[in-house]
C-alpha cells in the first residue's frame, strides 16, 4: 500500500485510479468486525436496515416484532473486552408499547433523505409512519389496503417529497409527506408489489418488483408505466456505445430527399382495421426497438398484449437495486436468479451470475458498491460478494445463524452492516494493512529476539 501512497505523492497513479484500488483492496479484505458490535434490541428477525444518508452516522433498523430501533455507529456506548470492543446501544427504541407503535411486523424502515430529524416505517398492519426522531412521535400515518412490503424516497429529489409504497395490493401509492395525502395510485402490476427502487439518475422514475414476476418503470409525472423488463429481450455485456440516435435514422427514413413523405407510407384515405392498426403499431415498436420513445408511450394503456405481461423472474422479484450513476439495475427473485439489467435500452446484460440459494418469503436488500463494481447478496444464512460483471463469487460473508434478510455499505465508514433472523445486527469491516503490517513486524521482532 505504502509503494502506492508514493507512486500517488509522485503522481504516477491518477487519483479515481488511487481511490479505486484502496477501496478494492478494502472490499476484499472485510470479515466480521472484532472492534465493533451492535447490541441488537429487538425481539425478532432484522427486516430493513439503513444508515443516513446525510452524516453517515445513525443506523436505523427494523424488525418483525413491530419494533424500530437507532444506533450511533461512530460514538460507542461503552467498552467491552478490555476497552477492545465498542458496544453500540439503541438510542431509540420504539415496539408495541409506544402509544404509536405498530401493531405487526415492520417490513420496511428509511430515513428521510436529507435530514435526520425524520424516518419512515411500513408495517404489515397496513400502516406507514412518518416519525420525529427527537421526539420519538408519529407525526403522520398512511392506512394502506394491505400488508406494506416496501417503502421508498429518492435521494436525489429537489422537486417532490413522494414516499412510494408498495403493498399486498396491485397498486404502487405514493404518499406525499408536504400535504399528509396521497397524491395518485400507480396500476400495472397484476399481484402484490414487493420491493421498490427510484432511479439514481431521475428524480422522476420509479422501478417496482411484484410478485407476478414483472419489474415495471414508472414516470410518477405520467400515466402508466413506460417499461416492462422482459428476461428474454437481451443484450450481451454492457451496451454498446451510441454513435448515433436511433430517431433520427428512423424521421430520415420516413420522408424523402425532395421532403415529401415516401411513397411506402400508406395513403391517409385508406382504411385499416382496429386490430390490424394494433398490430402494426406493435411490430412497428417491436422492429424499431424504441425502450423510451413516444411510441412505447402510445401503448399505455393499450399495452395489453406481450409487452405488458413480460416478466423478469419465473416468481416474485424480491429486491432491486440500482447503481450509483444509474445505469443498470439489479433484481433477485424467488427463482433464485440475480440478473443486471440495462436501464436505458430495458435488457437483460445475461451476467450468469454464480448459483445461490435466496429466500422467497420476504424481500431482499441488496447493496451495490459505490464504483458499481461488486454486488452484495443475503444467500440464506451467508453474505455473497459477487463481481458485477463476470457473475464469480468475489467473497462470501459467513456469521449469522439464521437466514440473512438485510445488507447496507456504509461509505463513511466503508463497513457492510447485515441483519437476519436471528436479531443479530453484525459489522462487517475491512482489517488495516498497516495494522496487519505492524502485528507482522511485531511478530518477526519477537521471533528474532526469542531465537537469541
Amino acid at each position: 500500500m505504502w509503494k502506492e501512497v508514493r507512486d500517488r505523492e509522485a503522481g504516477k497513479i491518477l487519483p479515481r485510479l488511487f481511490t479505486s484500488r484502496v477501496r478494492s483492496r478494502r472490499v476484499a479484505a472485510l470479515q466480521l468486525s472484532n472492534h465493533k458490535e451492535i447490541i441488537s434490541a429487538h425481539r425478532g428477525a432484522i427486516n430493513s436496515i439503513q444508515v443516513d444518508l446525510t452524516e453517515g452516522r445513525y443506523l436505523l433498523s427494523g424488525a418483525s416484532d413491530a419494533s424500530v430501533a437507532i444506533y450511533d455507529i461512530q460514538q460507542a456506548s461503552d467498552y467491552g473486552e478490555r476497552g477492545l470492543i465498542a458496544k453500540h446501544r439503541s438510542l431509540l427504541f420504539v415496539d408495541k408499547q409506544h402509544e404509536h407503535g405498530h401493531k405487526f411486523a415492520i417490513s420496511s424502515a428509511i430515513w428521510y433523505p436529507i435530514d435526520t430529524g425524520l424516518f419512515i416505517t411500513g408495517s404489515f398492519d397496513h400502516d406507514i409512519k412518518v416519525w420525529d426522531t427527537n421526539t420519538a412521535q408519529a407525526i403522520m400515518a398512511y392506512k394502506m389496503p394491505g400488508k406494506v412490503y416496501g417503502t421508498a424516497m429518492s435521494s436525489i429529489a429537489t422537486a417532490h417529497m413522494l414516499i412510494a409504497a408498495g403493498s399486498a395490493d396491485v397498486q404502487v401509492r405514493l404518499c406525499d409527506i408536504a400535504s399528509g395525502a396521497f397524491t395518485h395510485t400507480l396500476s400495472g402490476h397484476r399481484d402484490g408489489v414487493m420491493t421498490l427502487e427510484w432511479s439514481s439518475s431521475s428524480e422522476w422514475v420509479l422501478m417496482t418488483g411484484g410478485c407476478d414476476g414483472a419489474i415495471r418503470f414508472w414516470d410518477v409525472r405520467q400515466a402508466g408505466c413506460f417499461l416492462v423488463l422482459d428476461q428474454l429481450r437481451s443484450q450481451l455485456g454492457r451496451r454498446p456505445p451510441l454513435t448515433e440516435n436511433p430517431l433520427k435514422k428512423v424521421n430520415a427514413s420516413r420522408i424523402t430527399p425532395a421532403g415529401k413523405n415516401s411513397a411506402r407510407a400508406s395513403p391517409s384515405h385508406k382504411r385499416v382495421l382496429p386490430g390490424n392498426a394494433m398490430k402494426n403499431s406493435t411490430a412497428s415498436t417491436k422492429r424499431h426497438n424504441f425502450p423510451r420513445g413516444s411510441a412505447a408511450q402510445r401503448l399505455h394503456p393499450g399495452m395489453s398484449s406481450s409487452l405488458n405481461r413480460a416478466t423478469a423472474h419465473y416468481g416474485a422479484v424480491t429486491g432491486l437495486r440500482a447503481t450509483s450513476d444509474g445505469m443498470y439495475l439489479l433484481s433477485s427473485g424467488s427463482d433464485s436468479r440475480l440478473r443486471l439489467w440495462d436501464v436505458e435500452s430495458g435488457c437483460n446484460t445475461l451476467v450468469n451470475f454464480e448459483a445461490m440459494r435466496l429466500q422467497t418469503s420476504k424481500p431482499l436488500q441488496l447493496a451495490v458498491t459505490h464504483d458499481s463494481s461488486v454486488v452484495f447478496v443475503p444467500c440464506m444464512t451467508s453474505i455473497r460478494a459477487y463481481h458485477l460483471w463476470s457473475g464469480v463469487t468475489f467473497q462470501t460473508l459467513r456469521g449469522h445463524y439464521e437466514s440473512v434478510n438485510c445488507c447496507y455499505i456504509n461509505w463513511h465508514d466503508q463497513e457492510i452492516y447485515s441483519g437476519s433472523n436471528d436479531r443479530k445486527i453484525l459489522v462487517w469491516s475491512p482489517i488495516s494493512s498497516t495494522v496487519s503490517e505492524m502485528e507482522g513486524e511485531s511478530k518477526a521482532a519477537d521471533q528474532d529476539n526469542w531465537s537469541d
